[in-house]
């Protein structure tokens, strides 16, 4: 899963940032108002922490900006702005949910989880997809009830896949969720670690549709 943090306060955004990396989220940061519009427009993310209070533009002209753009990408608000008012402002500039500071790391990450699960259609913590089961508040993959341990990368993709079970994902969509802009992004990389995720969770847990991608399916497999 792929998290865009958006706030000018260094300290504040190290903090998030290094909290939602150990919880198996790629996050990548902006820090100014121009750069949060720019990526926005240009790439795609599962989730964005926002702050309102930006340099160069106001956060919640970015908010508008993407939504007038249609994108849906889920956003959580996150502002030293206190009154009921502006949380108002925000959600009606088409925010998903709204926590001011100071705030706890866990409440942000519970919400988090929470706006990622419902965007996929998902209620519950823990996801079933057949024999195997996602728990994203633990972050562990379990088959037939049995923990499987799994490298960051590997947590990573099967989270995607199962976030988004009974869908074909393109290869190159679970590519940017798994590398973000970084170059170094491989199709031979991503087939090894489907490969290697096959001998810990079953042959059959994720299947390769040839020109089209990879899926999970809903039901038994």
């Amino acid at each position: 899963m792929r998290v865009l943090v958006v706030e000018d306060e260094p300290r504040i955004a190290a903090d998030v940032a290094v909290a939602l990396a150990a919880a198996g989220y790629l996050v990548e940061t902006a820090g100014d108002g121009d750069a949060a519009w720019f990526k926005g427009d240009t790439e795609d993310y599962d989730l964005v922490v926002l702050d309102l209070g930006l340099p160069k533009m106001d956060g919640l002209a970015v908010l508008k900006h993407w939504r007038n753009a249609g994108r849906k990408v889920p956003v959580l608000v996150l502002t030293a702005r206190g009154s009921w008012s502006e949380r108002v402002e925000g959600i009606d500039a088409g925010a998903d949910d709204y926590l001011p500071k100071p705030f706890h790391m866990e409440e942000l990450l519970a919400r988090v989880r929470a706006l990622i699960r419902r965007t996929a259609g998902h209620g519950a913590a823990i996801m079933q997809a057949g024999p195997l089961s996602l728990d994203t508040r633990q972050m562990r993959v379990a088959r037939d009830g049995v923990p499987i341990a799994l490298s960051p990368l590997e947590y990573r993709l099967i989270a995607y896949l199962i976030h988004h079970k009974g869908r074909v994902v393109p290869a190159c969509e679970l590519l940017e969720h798994l590398y973000g802009d970084n170059d170094a992004r491989d199709a031979n990389a991503l087939e090894a670690i489907v490969t290697r995720l096959r001998k810990k969770l079953g042959p059959n847990a994720i299947e390769t549709r040839r020109g089209f991608g990879y899926l999970v399916v809903a039901g038994e497999t």
